[in-house]
């Protein structure tokens, strides 16, 4: 694949084709009667996925390695501050896997349960974690999707260059202080959005600082984006019926 931008201190190229499988959902009311089925039957499509070669958290994505934990399968509940209830990362290993792997969780049931905008997008940078991050005590996720705005469409190769050094600074702090990152993942074969990026996090101060600095060095002075954070939950509690939320929000049915 050809890199959108080139390598950094920071980010290195990944190689292979695996594919991030993004999901961004909100809880369908009223919720159907066969609730309980349903999870069933994405709990049994999740495992032939896992089986496959899928890594069913962003956890493991940045752990990398099979997935063979059979409480693997996470979410980031974002409802209390989003107009999204859940968002989440697989990663599949190439895109036709992908594909065919999200058509079949929509099959065993998922999309009675929940409306999900899918993005699909094999990995261009491989995950960082520094020293500083603690996979079990940091709860929380960052999700950043982006695209290049028109400056950054009319720029000089050395600008766009000088620039992602710039922001490398930022990603670097951003390691330092605890965060992982897990990579780069292009999303701009089907797409309105470009790239994602996923940083693990502690909690929502260091979301806060990271985009102060992120700011100070003009991240967003080439880029459009939209962000989500949510607090980590295995997918089979969220799926409980008790779980999810009773109210109707507009426009969720």
């Amino acid at each position: 694949m050809t890199l959108v931008s080139e390598e950094t201190d920071v980010f290195e190229a990944a190689p292979g084709e695996r594919c991030a499988v993004v999901f961004l959902a909100r809880w369908r009311t009223p919720h159907p009667a066969d609730q309980d089925r349903i999870a069933s039957a994405l709990g049994e499509e999740l495992a032939a996925l896992r089986a496959e070669g899928w890594r069913l958290s962003v956890d493991r994505v940045l752990a990398g390695g099979p997935d063979q934990d059979p409480d693997a399968p996470t979410v980031y509940e974002t409802g209390f501050s989003h107009d999204v209830d859940i968002v989440g990362m697989f990663e599949a290993p190439s895109p036709t896997a992908a594909l065919a792997g999200t058509v079949r969780l929509e099959s065993a049931g998922w999309g009675r349960l929940l409306r999900t905008e899918w993005l699909l997008g094999p990995r261009e940078f491989l995950p960082v974690v520094g020293a500083a991050s603690r996979p079990e005590q940091d709860q929380w996720a960052f999700f950043a999707l982006w695209k290049w705005n028109s400056a950054w469409q009319a720029a000089t190769a050395q600008e766009r260059r000088d620039y992602d050094l710039e922001c490398d600074v930022a990603f670097a702090s951003d390691v330092r202080n605890g965060a992982a990152i897990a990579g780069r993942h292009r999303l701009d074969g089907a797409s309105e959005w470009d790239h994602i990026g996923v940083w693990r996090i502690p909690g929502v101060g260091m979301a806060d600082a990271a985009m102060r600095e992120h700011a100070r060095v003009a991240d967003f002075k080439f880029t459009t984006s939209r962000h989500y954070i949510g607090r980590r939950t295995r997918l089979d509690d969220a799926l409980r019926p008790g779980h999810l939320r009773e109210e109707t929000t507009e426009d969720r049915t």
